[in-house]
């Protein structure tokens, strides 16, 4: 018999998200838009565990788990918000709720604080993605492919995305296949770079303008929004938007409309919203270069994307693939050129890589690419770094001793991931974290 999980939330976006990622530990899902909603939804049917969001219209989630409480002492309650508030998740904590979670929201923690909620009544992560949209993306690390799976799980939903991360990462790439992953795959994907364009442009690029509407305007233009009518709008370097033109944006994505420069009236869009960042939008919000509304209305669902260095088992593959795509595809990599490309930083990510890649291609006449066409400064990076002094040694002895201590701790709690966080004296993204970097 499937176990049936509550989902109380006012914004139909974010149930709809969190049902489908529940939906890959085949739940039975409910839902409710309040707290009242939900009071009768647990009367008709008393649910095996309650999701439910804190701020909301009426009555608030911690309203909701004190009068479920009343009746239903048992009933695990996992609590979520865009405003975490410590006071508030001592209170949920006291109450006897399994959890409380910051939005946006990691679905790998939601999926296990659920799991954990339902006694663990089955395991298992997100759903991997199938091979018709995985095309061309390149993810051999165990973090690239947890981090596909949860695109994969967000994109069938209409939030708006955040992806965040170093310059060249691959951010586009990564909100195409969101894209395509998504219901929205038959429309148009529309990418703007917000640091392509000074304000006065980029206003008229996003929202449009009448013919006549200032000097030189010959003809009337739809704009990015409209273009992207039925499909998917991409905001690369959206923290590089102008201050001043962040409050006309954010109504966009509040009211679903514009009004067109030089126009009268509103016009109505319809688009899903994925945006990308380099920088740290929080600590821009903190010196007042950014809007903190816009911000917590962008970082619906947050996507970090790891630097190459990060994801060293790609380096190769990624290799191969560019040198293809630069017309070199019977040529292939010796060793000694694979060994100095995965012991390289890749300060510049992937598109360091490409370029490296295409280079040499261009520089080698022979069927073998060998270690002189690859940069100069590259070679001389790994040169220095192969004999620097061995001073890591104390490091690794730490490291050994941090994940000793944290299998030992999941066993000690038979793998409930809660109790084991508690243990240690972290917080549970901290030790999901922690997993996740150390594979266990």
């Amino acid at each position: 018999m499937s176990k049936r999980v509550l989902i109380v939330d006012d914004e139909p976006r974010y149930r709809e998200l969190y049902a489908s990622a529940l939906s890959t530990l085949s739940v039975e899902i409910t839902h409710a838009g309040t707290a009242e909603e939900a009071l009768e939804a647990i009367g008709r049917q008393v649910p095996d565990l309650v999701v439910s969001d804190v701020r909301m219209p009426g009555a608030s989630g911690i309203e909701l788990l004190e009068r479920v409480r009343a009746a239903h002492e048992s009933l695990p309650f996992l609590l979520v918000t865009a405003h975490a508030d410590v006071r508030e998740a001592v209170s949920a904590l006291k109450l006897g709720a399994v959890d409380y979670l910051a939005k946006p929201v990691n679905l790998d923690e939601l999926l296990a604080c659920v799991r954990d909620g339902l006694g663990d009544w089955q395991r298992g992560g997100l759903d991997d993605p199938p091979p018709e949209v995985t095309e061309g993306m390149i993810a051999e690390s165990p973090v690239m492919r947890a981090l596909l799976r949860e695109a994969w799980c967000i994109a069938r939903g209409e939030v708006n995305v955040l992806l965040m991360g170093e310059s060249g990462t691959g951010k586009e790439v990564m909100a195409r296949f969101i894209h395509r992953s998504s219901e929205r795959a038959g429309g148009p994907f529309v990418a703007v770079n917000c640091a392509a364009l000074p304000a006065s442009l980029l206003n008229s690029e996003l929202f449009g303008h009448e013919k006549g509407a200032f000097t030189g305007a010959v003809s009337a233009r739809k704009g990015r929004f409209r273009e992207a009518k039925g499909g998917t709008l991409f905001l690369d370097e959206i923290g590089d938007m102008p201050l001043e033109l962040q409050p006309v944006f954010l109504r966009a994505l509040e009211q679903r409309s514009i009004t067109p420069v030089g126009a009268t009236g509103e016009t109505s869009v319809d688009f899903r919203l994925v945006a990308a960042t380099n920088r740290s939008l929080e600590e821009d919000v903190q010196e007042g270069l950014f809007r903190a509304d816009l911000f917590y209305r962008l970082n619906v669902v947050a996507l970090e994307l790891p630097p190459l260095r990060e994801r060293r088992e790609d380096i190769i593959p990624l290799a191969r693939h560019f040198l293809t795509e630069a017309g070199g595809r019977s040529k292939r990599i010796a060793r000694a050129t694979a060994a100095l490309l995965t012991g390289y930083d890749w300060p510049g990510n992937i598109r360091e890589l490409e370029n490296a890649m295409e280079r040499a291609h261009l520089l080698t006449r022979t069927e073998v690419i060998l270690p002189e066409s690859l940069p100069a400064t590259l070679r001389r990076a790994v040169a220095s770094a192969e004999h620097a002094p061995e001073d890591d040694g104390a490091f690794r002895t730490l490291q050994a001793s941090e994940i000793d201590s944290l299998k030992r701790a999941l066993e000690q709690t038979g793998g409930n991931r809660t109790h084991a966080a508690k243990l240690l004296g972290i917080t549970r993204r901290g030790l999901l974290k922690k997993i996740k970097r150390f594979e266990l």
